[in-house]
């Protein structure tokens, strides 16, 4: 069998993918044996192992039967829901790595994948107040490997609206804040990044009031991200899709120009650091 891990960048839907795949091969199985032994078809094991689908509960319960892993895959997709990436996400993350277009439009807070340390921190004491010190950190390491998608050899081009709500909430701090904008600034200055501010000024935003990502693929269909309190959901069906990249041109239009934003985010910087 094959002892050499999943590199540590894939997101954790891929990386359980693969480890069912190469346990399975250490076992001498076919996804077809895997299947009938988990009560599922060889396509849906299939879909699991190259991350296309987040696996049940009952899926990776029976590979730990079949594999006689004692409880390891089990325990594996519970870390995936305790992690900063949930269950729920994880299809996600997978897609945003395929990506050649990002579109983030922002409302409350500074989108994960340009998330500071602290500011990430921070967040994450606030919304998960009964985690560990140690839990804090793993999902703040998780946030950060985020930015790998950055470092593949095909750049995505990210393009960033966000809501003047999101500078002026103060985050853990003035300084937490001023790391922040400031690692906005460096974050723009990429060919690969154009980032806009939605300004109060500009009154009702121009679409939902609701925050939305879009995908974009060179060879696959366009790809809607929304999140709601209990979970995100992904839609390819061509109505919404649609409806979201209008929304989205009507949010650039209405929004500061990259330099006016860029201008906004050095001075709320500079009333940071006094």
């Amino acid at each position: 069998m094959d002892e050499t891990p999943p590199p540590q960048h894939l997101n954790p839907l891929r990386r359980f993918g693969l480890d069912v795949k190469r346990v399975r091969l250490g076992r001498k199985l076919t996804q077809k044996h895997l299947g009938t032994a988990t009560g599922y078809s060889d396509a849906y094991v299939s879909m699991v192992e190259s991350g296309k689908v987040m696996p049940s509960k009952k899926f990776a319960e029976g590979c730990d039967v079949a594999f006689g892993t004692n409880g390891l895959f089990a325990g594996m997709l519970r870390r995936i829901d305790e992690g900063d990436h949930p269950s729920w996400f994880a299809p996600y993350l997978n897609l945003e790595r395929k990506a050649s277009r990002i579109l983030i439009y922002e409302t409350n807070l500074v989108t994960g994948i340009v998330q500071t340390e602290d500011y990430a921190r921070t967040v994450f004491r606030v919304s998960n107040p009964r985690a560990s010190a140690e839990g804090i950190e793993d999902k703040v390491a998780t946030r950060l490997r985020r930015r790998e998608v950055f470092k593949l050899d095909t750049l995505p081009f990210l393009w960033l609206i966000l809501h003047e709500a999101c500078l002026r909430t103060v985050v853990g701090s003035a300084q937490v804040m001023a790391v922040q904008l400031d690692y906005l600034l460096l974050a723009a200055a990429q060919p690969h990044i154009e980032l806009q501010v939605m300004p109060f000024s500009a009154g009702v935003p121009a679409t939902s009031t609701m925050p939305f990502t879009v995908l974009r693929f060179p060879d696959a269909p366009t790809v809607l991200y929304t999140e709601t309190r209990v979970g995100g959901r992904m839609h390819d069906s061509p109505q919404p899709v649609a409806a979201a990249l209008d929304d989205y041109d009507r949010l650039r239009a209405n929004a500061l120009s990259p330099d006016q934003s860029l201008a906004l985010i050095r001075t709320l910087l500079k009333e940071y650091r006094a």
